[in-house]
């Protein structure tokens, strides 16, 4: 059977999608814009022969060698044994009578029924079947197809423990991304802007000099905006040995993207910022575990706190947005950490604490240790997926 005939008052969009979903079914990676292709393809009136029509979806929709042998099987399992007429009433528009009597001396289904599953045209065929048992025969839900989304989508709710070093990867360069769009602070150097709002006069009198000494056109200046510095605190002792390795990447992408300051802690307090601008992730995050050296042990949250805030670098808190991971189990006193918490807030222009526990239902701050720190923090955000990585990013673009 020719193509002309196959596809008369078929929906050209609808086959072009049933049948690359065919292919999908089949293991072949084929995106939206390839089966865009198909259908315009399908549109331009080329499709005159069933050959035609195999090097139109061919063409169309095959990117790899490799996957032409499955392409084969699956147009020829499609098209081969097709001998089932269309439904003359479901044509958009009425058949002439010439072309009445040609579908009358169409062969009528002789091999194929209606309703055998996995038989006839691809966009009018029944899924397959699937064996139910009895017993899940009461919480059976009904399937439908279902766009994949890309391995970063996928990864969305994957817990941080479970992923791979690739994973980790994406993670890593999504953070990147998504830190281009940093918040900012007002400088007290002056930069030329139409919209400012105060008027420069040496640039406006050296502009008058074009025009008679006549200030006609006013230059007119504003504050800058200068991104805002981060300076980031991350626990990685026993308890926060799941997290670890996505906090280290997360640090990484601030401090290549940002002016950022980065420390990890467990019992004692120890800078990665010079480690991790290596340009390469793998070098700076196997840099950045061989300088901790106390990692995956017990937690001091409040005598680390105090030393970075009496050291050299406790003036880059001031006017900084600061985040404290942690799941807030310390030896501490809960007093010192209220204490050291009390004056970083003083400095800092906003706290937030990201917290991977905080997700769990049922959860509260009861902990010594955070129900302390809890009262100077402007944001406590659970930090345990991707997806709840978006909302700490979102925290912090907030603070403006």
């Amino acid at each position: 059977m020719g193509a002309a005939d196959l596809l008369r008052g078929v929906d050209r969009a609808a086959f072009a999608v049933a049948f690359a979903l065919r292919l999908r079914e089949e293991g072949i990676a084929i995106g939206l814009p390839a089966i865009e292709t198909f259908t315009l393809a399908l549109s331009s009136g080329e499709a005159e022969t069933l050959s035609k029509l195999y090097w139109l979806a061919r063409v169309s929709l095959i990117r790899r060698q490799p996957d032409v042998v499955i392409f084969d099987r699956v147009f020829a399992a499609v098209f081969d044994d097709v001998v089932l007429r269309l439904d003359p009433n479901s044509r958009r528009r009425a058949m002439s009578p010439e072309a009445e009597a040609r579908w009358a001396q169409l062969p009528a289904p002789t091999t194929v029924q209606d309703d055998e599953p996995g038989a006839g045209l691809p966009w009018a065929t029944l899924p397959k079947p699937t064996e139910t048992t009895e017993a899940d025969a009461d919480e059976a839900e009904i399937m439908v197809p279902e766009r994949l989304p890309s391995r970063l989508e996928a990864l969305g709710d994957v817990p941080f423990d479970q992923l791979d070093p690739e994973d980790l990867a994406l993670l890593g360069d999504w953070f990147a991304q998504a830190l281009s769009h940093w918040p900012t602070r007002r400088s007290r150097r002056m930069v030329t802007h139409p919209a400012g709002r105060t008027v420069s006069l040496r640039p406006t009198l050296a502009a008058a000099r074009r025009t008679g000494w006549e200030p006609i056109e006013l230059v007119r200046t504003r504050p800058q905006r200068r991104p805002r510095r981060v300076v980031m605190l991350s626990d990685i002792s026993q308890s926060m040995q799941p997290y670890a390795a996505a906090y280290l990447h997360l640090m990484r992408a601030s401090v290549i993207a940002t002016d950022a300051e980065v420390f990890a802690f467990a019992t004692s307090l120890t800078r990665l910022t010079p480690v991790l601008r290596h340009r390469s992730v793998a070098e700076a995050i196997k840099q950045a575990e061989q300088a901790v050296t106390d990692r995956f042990g017990g937690t001091r949250i409040a005598t680390n706190l105090h030393t970075l805030l009496h050291s050299r670098h406790g003036g880059l808190t001031r006017g900084a947005i600061v985040i404290i991971a942690s799941d807030g189990w310390d030896s501490d006193d809960p007093a010192d950490l209220a204490a050291g918490m009390a004056r970083l807030r003083r400095l800092a222009h906003r706290v937030i604490w990201m917290n991977p526990r905080a997700a769990a239902p049922g959860y509260a701050p009861l902990v010594g240790a955070m129900a302390a720190a809890l009262p100077y923090c402007d944001a406590l955000v659970p930090a345990h997926t991707l997806r709840t990585m978006a909302d700490v990013l979102a925290a912090i673009t907030r603070a403006h």
